[in-house]
């Protein structure tokens, strides 16, 4: 990550179509990380779009659940970054039920994986 996990904190929120991924400074005023978070999302919306989710199987490891099935996505998840005033988020949507199941799960790995830099809303 390029910004700093002990200064950011990661949530992430399931529903029926996908779900929500928002990095957020936990101080808003600290704009370093504000925009370190920024840079690194909108980079990872571009790979995402194209089914890339290399970055996370670096991160968190190549097994990492549901990571495969979004391999093959590309195209089949509208993935779409906005700016938020502390940080910024992601937002999946798709109307297949097994990429749903796969971004559930791949968010499940991530939260455990992030210990007390990540939650669920």
């Amino acid at each position: 990550m390029p910004f700093d996990l002990e200064r950011t904190t990661h949530r992430f929120a399931k529903n029926a179509t996908g779900g929500v991924q928002t990095v957020v400074a936990d101080d808003p005023a600290d704009m370093t990380q504000v925009n370190l978070i920024r840079e690194h999302l909108q980079h990872e919306t571009e790979e995402f779009r194209q089914g890339r989710f290399t970055d996370p199987g670096q991160i968190h490891g190549q097994q990492m659940p549901g990571l495969a099935a979004l391999r093959d996505s590309a195209g089949r998840i509208d993935v779409v970054y906005t700016d938020t005033p502390d940080g910024a988020r992601i937002t999946y949507t798709t109307g297949d039920s097994a990429l749903v199941t796969a971004l559930h799960a791949w968010f499940d790995a991530q939260v455990s994986d992030h210990g007390s830099h990540a939650t669920t809303e």
